[in-house]
């Protein structure tokens, strides 16, 4: 494990601008939330929501990446919350008010006010509990439902209505107690399942690609079922977060790793 780490390293040393990689992918993130806003004003409801999902796929990819490459810091932290509440708060905030919430006036503008408050406190929670950690070994879950996964959940009416006409899934009453709902399991201290120290052994690492190959093909040929399908899988999921690991997650959980020297 340990020569593994050495040969990353030297892969980071190799590669030109690779210490820039980790923060040039966050700030892609942000500008791809910011891009969602304006989609959203303009009325490019599909648009806006696309990006809003390639944001949370680049603020998958930036900490993964920067982990790898032992590129961690506190500046690259700091980053990444300012941008996860742009692309995550703001964004899907607006996205939903200009949906619907507008015909609320301003219950309807409050509410959006109040899942970005949220999103901050969200945000802000985490990176203290991370400062006060002794030790990088990733949490085996998080407090509260993580900012991309509520932006995707108060989307999720949205998702729906791309599929079908349904005048109750633009109704700015039903989206405002799901986003007051969302906002609150942000806040909370509900533990939900995290992907961070996720391993696949090596004998599952072709099954899990063809599983992940299948998945990618369903985002392609049905964008919307597909993400509608995974959000309401995740909601359905949140009360498994504080459970015990079993046998099966146990299997897929990264061993810890040692210190490299």
């Amino acid at each position: 494990m340990t020569k593994r780490f050495h040969r990353i390293a030297a892969m980071r040393d190799d590669l030109p601008f690779g210490k820039f990689i980790p923060n040039a992918l966050t700030l892609l993130g942000l500008c791809t939330g910011a891009t969602a806003i304006r989609f959203a004003l303009s009325g490019h409801w599909q648009a806006a929501v696309v990006a809003v999902m390639i944001a949370a796929v680049l603020d998958t990819l930036d900490g993964r990446i920067a982990r790898l490459l032992g590129l961690e810091s506190k500046f690259g932290a700091q980053l990444d919350s300012l941008a996860d509440l742009v692309s995550f708060g703001i964004a899907p905030a607006v996205l939903v008010y200009m949906w619907t919430l507008y015909q609320g006036a301003g219950a309807g503008w409050i509410i959006a006010l109040v899942f970005c408050a949220c999103c901050a406190i969200r945000l802000a929670r985490f990176n203290s509990q991370a400062d006060d950690e002794d030790d990088r070994t990733p949490a085996e879950h998080f407090t509260g439902v993580p900012a991309p996964a509520a932006a995707c959940l108060i989307l999720l009416p949205m998702l729906l209505s791309f599929q079908g006409d349904a005048a109750w899934l633009r109704d700015p009453f039903f989206n405002g107690g799901w986003m007051a709902l969302i906002s609150l399991l942000m806040v909370s201290r509900l533990p939900t399942l995290s992907l961070k120290n996720l391993y696949v052994p090596k004998h599952l690492a072709a099954p899990v690609i063809a599983v992940g190959a299948g998945l990618a093909m369903c985002v392609v040929v049905w964008p919307w079922a597909t993400l509608s399908a995974a959000a309401l899988i995740y909601f359905g999921a949140l009360p498994l977060g504080s459970r015990p690991p079993g046998p099966i997650r146990q299997r897929f959980t990264r061993p810890h790793d040692p210190p490299v020297d």
